[in-house]
């Protein structure tokens, strides 16, 4: 009767799986996100749009690698605002609305909590993971080093070609401070996404840091906004898959991070 039950159980699971990897072939062939006629939630159609290079399944409530290996999708847990930053599972990475213009809200900060198990299993689990998978990238009279899964690296290539060809008068704001580095986001115990290697720090002499002009301030305080980057720059990175500071309520105007699921959430918000 054991062996019976135990079949039945593996029998199950097998069908969810094969229904949840048709549903994931048949969203990669649509190439769009539909809260209808699918098994997997809105926000991990997703994430599996935008990154393509992954072939990322959806069952059971985690996010299936290539390798079997998962990660937890929804952990269940209500969450304020700080543990959102400090321990967010993948559908809380999507609890906030990237705004593409307007000065940012109170606590309005969409990309800036992240899944650190899943960004370890994309880009490498430490320092040294990450530095196997950095390609170097042409930045104006430079080279600065990229992370290349998902396409990152190219991304930015893209963002120095089309400046270069077609907006030299922002040429003077690209000087990169950084990109790689294993770190700590200042004042807090998450990492940073330079850890990464997925961010690009640039223009810090004509930049904003909420922190700057906030020395003493928590992260749930009230702020002013301040900002000094030219908007269409943000555009131009926003276009090949960059979320800008910018956009944050806790501000950060120098810098811009490869993040396309975000990008994807707020395309797929704005249709009719």
């Amino acid at each position: 009767m054991i062996k019976l039950i135990q079949i039945c159980i593996i029998l199950t699971a097998m069908c969810c799986i094969s229904a949840s990897a048709q549903d994931t072939k048949q969203l990669a062939s649509t190439g769009s996100v539909n809260s209808h006629e699918t098994s997997i939630p809105v926000n991990a159609q997703i994430l599996i749009q935008a990154y393509p290079e992954l072939n990322l399944m959806y069952v059971d409530n985690h996010i299936v690698f290539q390798d079997g290996t998962s990660i937890i999708y929804d952990d269940g847990i209500q969450k304020d605002y700080l543990n959102v930053m400090d321990h967010s599972d993948i559908d809380d990475m999507f609890s906030m609305d990237y705004l593409s213009e307007g000065n940012p809200g109170y606590l309005q900060d969409a990309g800036r909590s992240r899944c650190e198990d899943f960004f370890k299993k994309v880009y490498g689990e430490n320092a040294k993971a990450v530095k196997q998978n950095l390609n170097d990238v042409k930045w104006f009279g430079t080279t600065v080093k990229f992370n290349r899964i998902n396409g990152a690296a190219k991304q930015l290539q893209k963002v120095a070609d089309e400046i270069q060809s077609n907006y030299p008068e922002y040429i003077p704001y690209m000087k990169s401070s950084g990109t790689f580095y294993w770190r700590k986001v200042r004042g807090s115990e998450r990492l940073s996404s330079h850890s990464y290697g997925i961010a690009i720090d640039i223009a810090v002499k004509q930049s904003d840091y909420w922190r700057w002009g906030n020395p003493k301030a928590k992260e749930t305080d009230e702020i002013g906004y301040k900002n000094r980057i030219p908007p269409k720059i943000a555009e131009i990175f926003e276009k090949h898959g960059f979320i800008w500071g910018g956009r944050w309520y806790h501000y950060d105007t120098m810098h811009f991070e490869y993040r396309p699921e975000i990008l994807k959430m707020h395309q797929e918000k704005s249709k009719p």
